[in-house]
C-alpha cells in the first residue's frame, strides 16, 4: 500500500535533490577547471571563487532551512549567488569568445562573419561555450529556490 504525499513534501523533496544535483554540478565543474589548469592568471580564478561561493551558500541554504528567522536572509543571499553565478558564466562565455576570435583572426585574417562564428565557437581552448556551465548551474540554483515557503516575497501562487 502507498501513502501520497503532500504537494508541500513533494516540491521540499525536490528542491533538496535539486540543491543535490547544484552541487554535484559544481563539484565537477570545479574539478575539471582543476585538471586543465584553469589558473594561469587572476581572471581564470573568478570561477573558482564564484563556485566557493554557491557552495558555501547551498550548504547555508541547506542547513538554515529549519531555522525561519535566519532561512528568509538565506534564501534571499543564496538567489543573490546564483545571480552573480549567472552573470560570471555570462562573462567568462564572452571572453571566450573574443580570446578565439582574436587567435582566428591572427592565424587567418580573411575569416569574417558565418566563418569566423562558426570557426570560434567549435575552437577547442578555450571552448567557447564551456562557461555557460555557470548559467546552467545557476538556473538550477534558482528554481531550488523558487517560491520557496520561508521567503515571504516569493508568494504561493
Amino acid at each position: 500500500m502507498t501513502t501520497a504525499a503532500s504537494p508541500a513534501t513533494t516540491l521540499a523533496a525536490l528542491r533538496r535533490l535539486l540543491l543535490g544535483v547544484l552541487l554535484f554540478g559544481l563539484a565537477g565543474t570545479a574539478t575539471d577547471l582543476l585538471l586543465i589548469g584553469h589558473d594561469e592568471d587572476a581572471w581564470q580564478l573568478i570561477p573558482f571563487v564564484m563556485i566557493g561561493l554557491a557552495v558555501l551558500a547551498s550548504l547555508g541554504l541547506a542547513l538554515t532551512s529549519q531555522a525561519p528567522g535566519r532561512a528568509v536572509m538565506m534564501v534571499r543571499l543564496f538567489r543573490a549567488v546564483m545571480v552573480l553565478l549567472i552573470v560570471t558564466g555570462g562573462a567568462g562565455a564572452v571572453l571566450h569568445y573574443r580570446a578565439n576570435m582574436e587567435f582566428k583572426l591572427e592565424m587567418d585574417p580573411s575569416l569574417s562573419g558565418l566563418a569566423l562564428f562558426s570557426s570560434v565557437v567549435r575552437a577547442e581552448a578555450p571552448p567557447a561555450l564551456a562557461p555557460a556551465t555557470l548559467v546552467l548551474l545557476g538556473l538550477l540554483g534558482l528554481a531550488a529556490a523558487f517560491r520557496r515557503p520561508d521567503d515571504p516575497r516569493s508568494g504561493t501562487r
